[in-house]
């Protein structure tokens, strides 16, 4: 009888399964099951690669800009600058003493002297005034930091400011300075009025215009319209050439010092053969 009553539930089941399957809205049911199971898959993965390309890289787009992504920018485009008068009507400039050149003629290094009192000094620039001799704005011959800015009565104020590679640009003779010590300005940018100075008087309103490369003078002229790197590891014949004249200028006066040394010691004996004779 067990057996019977087990046997008729199972055909029960059966014949109730075949006609949940016979329904209309079963098979577009399990359909739409499916595909929903199907989306939310693919949206999960996605979003968990996601996830794991935020930890690879270090940032999150909704900080981008902000704290997430700090790398700091690369400027790839970043132009070439040549070197420029250092003034703001190039047209109208024109140098009135010229820079101090070792290989110059005795008649072109005589005029690059400066006369201040009674001493001679070579000069280490060039000094740029207007046709119409009146004053002028002062520009940065090509950008840089400001280094330093020096109140001075003989040099007429000075700004400085530092490049790359060792160069330095010197602005002397200036007034109105509108810069400080740290800034960065861009070539072309106004930085100073025109001024006098007690060590060129004869110049009046001017600009004293200097390139160093390590601590040492270049011509400028020589590289206006040139770039930075055009500078090589200069002046270091010229420096040798200094030392050169330093010792044969050394030379020359311990040569004379020990001929008057001589022949003091040659009066002194004749003096003393005097006394002696005198004496006797």
């Amino acid at each position: 009888m067990k057996m019977r009553e087990e046997e008729k539930k199972l055909t029960s089941r059966k014949k109730g399964t075949k006609n949940f399957f016979k329904k209309r809205w079963v098979y577009p049911a399990i359909y739409l099951a499916s595909a929903a199971l199907i989306i939310t898959a693919i949206f999960w993965y996605q979003s968990a690669g996601n996830q794991s390309a935020k930890d690879e890289f270090g940032y999150q787009g909704d900080k981008l800009g902000k704290d997430g992504y700090k790398n700091p920018a690369v400027e790839v485009n970043k132009s070439v600058e040549n070197f420029k008068w250092p003034v703001k009507n190039e047209k109208q400039a024109q140098i009135e003493k010229e820079f101090y050149d070792a290989n110059a003629s005795e008649e072109k290094q005589e005029a690059a002297m400066i006369v201040y009192g009674s001493t001679y000094e070579p000069n280490r620039g060039i000094d740029i005034t207007m046709k119409d001799k009146k004053e002028f704005q002062v520009a940065a011959a090509l950008s840089g930091t400001v280094s330093n800015i020096q109140n001075d009565d003989l040099l007429g104020n000075v700004i400085e400011i530092k490049h790359d590679d060792g160069v330095v640009t010197q602005y002397q003779s200036v007034k109105d300075i509108k810069v400080s010590v740290g800034d960065k300005v861009k070539q072309g940018q106004v930085i100073a009025t025109s001024n006098t100075s007690q060590l060129n008087q004869e110049a009046g309103t001017h600009l004293h215009f200097e390139i160093r490369k390590d601590n040492v003078p270049v011509n400028p002229v020589s590289y206006f319209g040139e770039p930075l790197s055009s500078i090589k590891e200069v002046m270091k014949e010229n420096v040798k050439e200094e030392q050169n004249n330093e010792n044969v200028n050394g030379e020359a006066d311990e040569s004379q010092s020990n001929s008057l040394d001589g022949e003091n010691k040659k009066n002194d004996a004749l003096d003393q053969t005097e006394n002696k004779d005198s004496q006797g």
